[in-house]
């Protein structure tokens, strides 16, 4: 059974010019890729108008909520006590958000409820990586 856990965020998306555009995003979590969480943003939050997602290590949320962790494509850190700062880096550029910490833990707990930590089923998850990268189904 496949077990997901989807909450809908507000970030604030914040621009070279130090303005806060609000943008709204959803994380998301899947038992069937125990080790990944996904923040999913509509079609008119990014620059090709086309729906992004980011995908990064659910551990790596967990660290970022108490100190800064990442490195390469996310990186996270808290700001304050109340928010937490997602800097997502691609080709086309960088993104800095700030979302509500609370949002994040509260969203985090609930996949550990779904997937405890150390309970990942990193054999599936190892078998599909390299059956899709060997053209397997």
């Amino acid at each position: 059974m496949e077990t997901t856990v989807e909450q809908p965020v507000l970030a604030r998306l914040i621009t070279a010019e130090d303005q806060e555009i609000p943008v709204s995003a959803t994380l998301r979590y899947t038992a069937d890729d125990p080790l990944a969480v996904f923040v999913d943003f509509p079609a008119e939050a990014s620059l090709e108008g086309e729906d992004v997602t980011w995908t990064f290590a659910r551990s790596l949320l967990d660290d970022g909520l108490r100190a800064p962790a990442g490195h390469g494509d996310v990186q996270i850190w808290p700001y304050g006590r109340t928010r937490t700062v997602l800097e997502f880096h691609s080709p086309h550029g960088m993104a800095l958000l700030q979302f509500q910490a609370l949002a994040l833990r509260r969203f985090l707990l609930r996949t550990y409820q779904a997937v405890a930590p150390g309970q990942e089923d990193v054999a599936r998850v190892v078998e599909r990586g390299l059956s899709a990268l060997f053209g397997g189904v």
